[in-house]
């Protein structure tokens, strides 16, 4: 697609049908009932029906202040649109044939959309590498305080890459060697620190958005924005010494 912000437009969509699709499963949960937790639930295409659209969203946004060329981040975003779909796609299936969507090998067809949804995890994490390296390769554009918020939120993007990469491993390890229950619930100790660093790319440059239409002085947005970046790695730091200790 040659036109860049038809792209973000069309990224922007995406991501907000997939946020439509976890509201409704959260509606689908409220009626239908039975266990939020565990590998067979409703929680499953709520939580990544919002998780995935919010980013799909925020990194629309975000990467706009990247000193990257116009096509090469369109081409990007759209791969990303599309890994996004394929993931909450996946998973929501799965959830309606009341199955685990992750790890499961039960049959060829369960097999296949688990080695899918895998292979697309790993795809997500060379994407978001590439944006994360183009962020520090030079530095972001935007107000006060938005160049910090975007690195930190990119660095902090990594740490939630790296502790996906290792729910998936695990996981598969355990799948592999005849431990599927144990698979299942191999995944927990990570899961708070998965879920926490994964949208500091979306919290922090909205904060520096948010300051730069006050009044206040370039340095002092700055020094809120630190601030907040500070606040924001003492809790994934948190989330990963449960990990730590829980695993």
């Amino acid at each position: 697609m040659k036109n860049p912000r038809l792209v973000d437009r069309l990224c922007h969509a995406t991501g907000a049908l997939l946020v439509l699709s976890g509201l409704v499963h959260l509606l689908v949960f409220a009626v239908d009932g039975g266990p939020w937790y565990g590998p067979v639930s409703w929680r499953k295409p709520v939580t990544f029906g919002l998780s995935f659209g919010l980013t799909l969203i925020a990194l629309t946004w975000v990467t706009s202040y990247l000193r990257t060329p116009p096509r090469t981040r369109a081409a990007l975003l759209l791969v990303l649109a599309v890994d996004c779909v394929v993931e909450v796609g996946g998973i929501t299936l799965q959830a309606w044939r009341r199955v685990p969507s992750h790890l499961n090998m039960e049959t060829p067809f369960d097999t296949a959309v688990s080695m899918t949804l895998a292979v697309g995890g790993w795809a997500l994490v060379v994407l978001l590498t590439v944006f994360a390296v183009a962020s520090f390769r030079r530095r972001p554009t935007g107000p006060a305080g938005m160049p910090l918020a975007v690195r930190s939120g990119f660095a902090i993007l990594l740490l939630a890459l790296a502790s996906g990469a290792a729910m998936i491993a695990r996981g598969v390890v355990l799948t592999r060697t005849g431990q599927q229950e144990a698979a299942y619930h191999s995944t927990a100790p990570l899961k708070p620190l998965h879920g926490v660093s994964l949208h500091a790319v979306l919290v922090l440059p909205l904060l520096a958005w948010a300051l730069s239409r006050t009044s206040w002085s370039e340095r002092t947005r700055w020094r809120i924005v630190a601030a907040a970046t500070g606040c924001y790695a003492a809790a994934v730091a948190g989330a990963g010494l449960w990990a730590v200790l829980t695993y």
